[in-house]
């Protein structure tokens, strides 16, 4: 059987799932009482002296669940790097070097600050930056290296790290997809010189649209505070008196009401996330691909179930989307490197990266279908 075939049943015929569901989507949140609960009382109480309240406390839940010590909420992980990489000064003329295969969210904040991506190959089994690559990339413009744990999966943090140290380069991680993936004891996102994550509607933890600042250094803190509030200190005692110019990347009070109910449900979300993947990995375990790994030492929050179909194997994977939506099955594209799109000069010496997107995609994953797999009585 071929593999398309295959990777329909699993989806279509174990144990009826399908006829339990009028659609498997891709992704979708898990809101229960309590989000709901919170957000109503954030429409109907969170206002003047309260209007922080859902959002403070919402930063102190997620700092203490990544032990870092200061986190700031954001509208989105976009506003939450661009903020970071302005930070640290990035400014025209500089260089940021990221993975070549990744989505444009995390590119786009270092051409707002009229600095240039570089971007450099990814490794074969995680998908994400090669150390080697980035080093060898590294000139006297490159002002920062950019760590993308793509779909959960880790970076090789201790080469980067020790690139980052002998270079005098930091080391940025956008975490953005990495919420419950966890480096030798240390949360993604925790050990660069900021962290940045994303709460939109597909991510295991959602407020809708939102993301999350994070960091260790006071003085990296302090600056992307005074950002985020249009350019005011917090020293600042004139009232509507900015000190520099600054952004509005601010969540909303209900945002983070919400994402209070889900902190309070974060085991219990990534557990689901991880026993969805465990599902796909134990019906795949005899067909020719690869899914993401889980090295000795780390765990993967795998927010994103993907499979890489090995090399030289027939494979198509519009036909096998195709084949999917007919079935009333959802799937995603697995990323394109960045450097084939327009605005980007093209990079094709990047051959993992240039070679892995034909041969790949993401399966549906979402809490309400892990749970129809434990009610198919299906091991989940």
């Amino acid at each position: 059987m071929s593999q398309t075939g295959c990777l329909r049943i699993c989806l279509l015929n174990l144990s009826g799932l399908q006829k339990k569901m009028d659609k498997i989507y891709y992704t979708k949140p898990s809101i229960t009482e309590l989000e709901i609960r919170y957000a109503a009382d954030a429409a109907v109480n969170g206002w003047g002296e309260k209007c922080y309240d859902y959002i403070y406390r919402f930063e102190n839940l997620f700092k203490k669940h990544l032990d870092v010590k200061y986190a700031i909420a954001t509208s989105s992980c976009t506003g939450a790097l661009h903020m970071g990489l302005a930070a640290l000064g990035i400014d025209a003329g500089d260089e940021v070097i990221l993975a070549d295969t990744n989505w444009i969210a995390s590119a786009a904040p270092i051409t707002y600050l009229g600095a240039k991506p570089v971007f450099v190959d990814v490794l074969p089994d995680t998908w994400c930056i090669d150390p080697q690559k980035a080093e060898v990339a590294i000139t006297p413009k490159t002002k920062a290296i950019i760590a993308v744990h793509l779909y959960g999966n880790l970076c090789e943090m201790d080469a980067l790290l020790d690139i980052g140290h002998r270079h005098s380069i930091p080391i940025i991680e956008d975490a953005a997809e990495a919420i419950g993936s966890i480096y030798h004891g240390k949360r993604a996102g925790s050990m660069g010189v900021f962290g940045t994550f994303s709460f939109h509607g597909t991510k295991t933890l959602t407020t809708g649209e939102g993301g999350m600042f994070v960091t260790n250094d006071d003085a990296i803190y302090e600056k992307v505070l005074t950002f985020s509030n249009h350019g005011r200190s917090r020293s600042q005692t004139k009232q509507f008196w900015p000190d520099m110019i600054g952004f509005k990347y601010k969540m909303s009070n209900i945002q983070a009401a919400i994402g209070c109910g889900q902190m309070e449900r974060i085991d219990d979300l990534i557990a689901g996330k991880r026993r969805i993947f465990a599902y796909y990995a134990e019906h795949f375990r005899n067909l020719p691909l690869k899914m993401n790994p889980e090295p000795v030492g780390m765990t993967n929050g795998y927010w994103m179930p993907t499979i890489v179909v090995d090399e030289g194997m027939p494979f198509n994977r519009e036909n096998l989307l195709t084949a999917f939506k007919a079935d009333n099955i959802d799937g995603r594209v697995f990323f394109w490197p960045l450097s084939m799109l327009s605005m980007f000069e093209a990079k094709p010496e990047n051959f993992v990266g240039y070679g892995l997107y034909e041969r790949a995609i993401n399966l549906p994953t979402y809490h309400d279908l892990c749970g129809m797999f434990w009610d198919s009585k299906v091991m989940c």
